[in-house]
């Protein structure tokens, strides 16, 4: 079955009514038919970001624990691969969330990404193909 990976922008805006993405952040959550995929550290970015709201994280929370984002998990081996995207992107810098949704990519040979982060026009999975993104 096909996926989508999900970036932290479209999570926090889902969450934060101030957000001005958060209008196209609901609607794409309400119309989607596909299962989303994140990785911890885009959780982990999206309740940091909001956290000028307990009741948005505790929301968050309460949203992922029902299953509405798969949860891939990044191991010990895995961080070679990250750290070799990390400096060939250095330049932009890619941080840690985007490196490990690129190689969430790589990993489960995905290209379709809900993003509102432009660096996904940049990155590419294995070097060569380039994201499908969804709310950029």
């Amino acid at each position: 079955m096909k996926k989508i990976l999900i970036d932290s922008g479209p999570l926090i805006a889902l969450f934060d009514s101030s957000d001005k993405y958060h209008h196209e952040a609901v609607n794409f959550i309400k119309t989607n038919k596909l299962p989303l995929i994140t990785t911890l550290a885009s959780i982990t970015e999206t309740l940091h970001l909001l956290d000028f709201n307990r009741n948005a994280q505790i929301d968050f929370l309460e949203w992922i624990h029902r299953g509405a984002v798969e949860i891939y998990s990044i191991e010990n081996s895995d961080f070679n691969r990250l750290k070799a995207l990390t400096e060939k992107y250095r330049d932009l810098p890619m941080d840690f969330a985007d490196s490990c949704l690129v190689y969430l990519a790589e990993k489960l040979n995905l290209n379709t990404i809900a993003t509102i982060d432009r660096d996904f026009t940049i990155y590419r999975i294995q070097g060569r193909r380039k994201f499908k993104i969804i709310l950029s």
